[in-house]
């Protein structure tokens, strides 16, 4: 067939292809030379509560890396890590450290831990101070689901309070529990202190004390299977690293 066509096209068809040929040539030689080349994808699961901060970590690794661009999939801990184990390429996991371990071959290490804090409305116009005013009656809490850090470190605070808040929403993860905050859908949610700085002054944050517990560990692991091997590792290491580090306690984290 592919000869055929070829005595149909006539002599002049064939002596354009070796000119199209050259002008092919010329322009694959001319991206290279400004600079255009193939970028690796590197594929982060990770926590929504760390959008902020790993954000700053992506910059600061593009830019020592630039033929790395990592592409986020932000999420619950335990959906994340179920995409991972059914079979979603991916190349690192950043979650808390149960859910991290659900990787089968993946070795977490944590790496930051968060402090709890409420939110509340802009002005605070349900009065709430201390964990005990999320039972006082009309006061609508919003929680995440128990599954995650957030909700789990809430309940357990709540719990070694002795406080039992009214009808409690759930959501699947602190930024749609600061969404209800901000919108006046609720008066109160129970959230990590950096969420709370990330929403940028939208929100207001009551302080608790150290007894409250922290709202949840964070654990970083490259994926076993990934087909990125060198950046996913090189990305753990700038998390894990004195730099790294920094980055994290600017972000109101505490560094493990």
């Amino acid at each position: 067939m592919f000869r055929t066509s070829e005595r149909a096209a006539g002599p002049a068809c064939r002596a354009a292809r070796p000119a199209t040929a050259v002008l092919l040539t010329l322009a694959l030689l001319a991206a290279t030379a400004c600079g255009v080349t193939q970028r690796q994808t590197l594929r982060v699961f990770a926590d929504s509560s760390l959008t902020g901060v790993l954000g700053t970590l992506a910059r600061t690794f593009e830019a020592s890396h630039p033929d790395v661009a990592i592409a986020f999939h932000f999420g619950g801990g335990p959906a994340l890590a179920r995409r991972i184990t059914q079979g979603e390429a991916a190349d690192v996991l950043v979650a808390a450290p149960d859910a991290t371990s659900l990787v089968v071959g993946a070795t977490p290490r944590v790496f930051a831990r968060d402090r709890m804090e409420i939110a509340v409305p802009r002005g605070n116009p349900a009065h709430v101070a201390a964990l005990s005013d999320l039972a006082a009656p009309g006061v609508r809490v919003v929680l995440c689901v128990p599954a995650i850090p957030c909700g789990a470190s809430a309940d357990r605070a709540l719990a070694a309070a002795g406080v039992t808040p009214g009808p409690v929403v759930r959501t699947m993860d602190a930024s749609a529990a600061l969404a209800k905050v901000r919108r006046g859908d609720a008066d109160a949610a129970l959230v990590g202190r950096t969420d709370i700085r990330a929403a940028a002054g939208a929100v207001d944050g009551v302080d608790l004390p150290a007894s409250a517990g922290a709202a949840g560990e964070y654990a970083i692991a490259s994926v076993p299977k990934s087909e990125n091997h060198v950046p996913a590792r090189e990305f753990v290491d700038l998390v894990l690293s004195d730099q790294g580090r920094r980055i994290l306690a600017d972000a109101g984290f505490s560094p493990a």
